[in-house]
This record gives C-alpha cells, structure tokens and sequence, in this order.
C-alpha cells in the first residue's frame, strides 16, 4: 500500500507528459477534482497537479519528437547516481542521466532490459507526493513487462524489492505484488504483469502503468468518457481486490481507475514468482 514515508524504493513520484497541456489540466482536474499549479519559467513549463493542496503529481507538454505521451513512475532512491550505475550492471540503460532539479531533487530516466521506462528520485527538500490513501491519489504501479521472473530479478537488483505471490479469486492464478525489502506487507506497492495478459499492453511494448484510487470506478469510467476519454478495458469486480478498469486519457495515455476493497498487496505468500501463473485482467 502507498503511503507518503519517503521509504526507499518505493513510487515517491509520477509525471505526465502530453502533447496537450491545457486539454490535460481540464482532463485531470474534472476526472480527480485536482488542480493545477503552473511551475516558473525556472521550470521548463513544469507544472504540478495537487489534490487538497498535496501533491498529486507533475505534468508538462511534450512533442513527438520528445517522447511519447504517457505517465513516467519514478521511485526514491538515495544516491540517483548509484542507482544509474546499478541500471546498467543489471542490464539496463540511462537515457536521463541524474540531473539536479531545483529543490525538487536528483531526477533520473532509465531503462530495464525489456525497456520500460522509470525513473528514480534523490529528495532534496521537497518531500514529493503528499496526497496517498485517498480517492484521487496514486494507489498502485504495475509493470507489464515481458518476462515476469526477469523483470523481477532487475529490479531486485537495482531496488533490492522482494516479491511475493498472491492468489486470485476463483482460482485463477497468482499476482506477483513487489515491496520495498525487509518493509513488510502493508509496504507493498505494486504488481509485475506479463504483456500478454493485457491486449493493449502487446501494443504499448512493456511499461509501467500507474493506478489511481476512486470512491466509484463505474461513475469514474463515466467521467472518463464524458471528459473525452477512452474506456480500454470495462470495469471488473474481483473478491477482496475492488473494481478496476483500464482507460485512457484524449490523447491516448493508459492509466487504471481502481476502487480498492482493501489494501492491493495485503497477504501475498512468500513464495517467489518463477513459473507462476499471472492474472489475467
């Protein structure tokens, strides 16, 4: 479960980059009820979303050339530059090196192997996300990656992250859930999902898709639409997980609505995720 600790190797950060900056203010700020803070000309034209005056996540306008529009994750890391290194010792590369931002902090864009873009952030005195727990907040990252076992042993690597196994309702496999070492369950704060359980995701290649917490995913599908949005995958109950659903926002970027019954994590086994079978959501 998320929370705003600043615990090492956890989500501690997300950012949207979009070709349509003022469609995806009206967008964000209708569908999560956040608002919009524009950042100074010392910011590039970085914008911050914040929700009951906590920081939601930051937003700023990109071209094709710069990169497609989606939702970046980035995860607290206490050395940036550490962290680069133990990138490409796994395998993986840096096409963002560590940079100082402001008082924001060291930011940095990486690559794993299969090449799904995340990032990491070394704090400086801005304390990032505020807003956790909450309808409107981030509640869940999850990964869509080619190889489960080995997406798990890169990260491990990298982030030192534990795995565990949780089963589905109705016997339909197992969830691989990811933590923050040695934190305990309620510190778990994501899923490993391989590309082919999600059609959609064969499309986008692998990447991490984040999840946003609602008090009611069919009235949040309902917005989604009504604010020129897209519905990919309809909403779906699962026993002792919630409601969720797959959308995307006007200009195509994939995100998860989830309506949670209770903490997503909570109770995964100890064993780890080789040869498992994954949802199939």
């Amino acid at each position: 479960m998320l929370t705003t600790r600043g615990v090492a190797g956890a989500p501690d950060w997300i950012g949207l980059g979009t070709p349509d900056l003022d469609g995806a203010i009206a967008f964000y700020t209708g569908l999560f009820g956040w608002e919009y803070r524009a950042g100074g000309p010392e910011t590039g034209g970085y914008g911050v979303f914040t929700l009951d005056g906590k920081t939601a996540g930051g937003v700023r306008a990109v071209t094709g050339e710069q990169a497609k529009p989606s939702w970046s994750v980035y995860f607290r890391s206490p050395d940036a530059h550490a962290a680069a290194r133990a990138v490409e010792q796994a395998g993986g590369s840096v096409p963002c090196a560590p940079t100082d931002v402001l008082d924001f902090g060291t930011m940095a864009g990486f690559k794993d192997r299969a090449g799904a873009f995340f990032g990491v952030r070394q704090p400086k005195r801005s304390p990032g996300p505020g807003a956790a727990g909450v309808a409107g907040s981030l509640c869940w990252a999850e990964l869509h990656t080619l190889d489960v076992p080995a997406a798990a042993a890169f990260y491990g690597a990298v982030f030192g992250w534990e795995t565990g196994l949780t089963p589905l309702p109705g016997g339909g496999g197992s969830y691989t859930v990811i933590r923050t070492r040695d934190s305990g369950e309620e510190v778990s704060f994501g899923g490993l999902v391989p590309l082919s359980a999600r059609a959609a995701g064969a499309v986008a290649g692998p990447h991490w898709l984040p999840c946003f917490e609602v008090d009611d995913c069919d009235a949040a599908v309902a917005d989604v639409e009504r604010l020129g949005g897209r519905l990919t995958r309809r909403p779906v109950e699962r026993q002792g997980v919630g409601g969720f659903a797959d959308v995307t926002d006007p200009d195509g970027v994939e995100f998860v609505l989830i309506k949670s019954a209770r903490p997503l994590g909570a109770r995964p086994s100890r064993e780890r995720p080789t040869g498992t079978q994954p949802p199939q959501r």
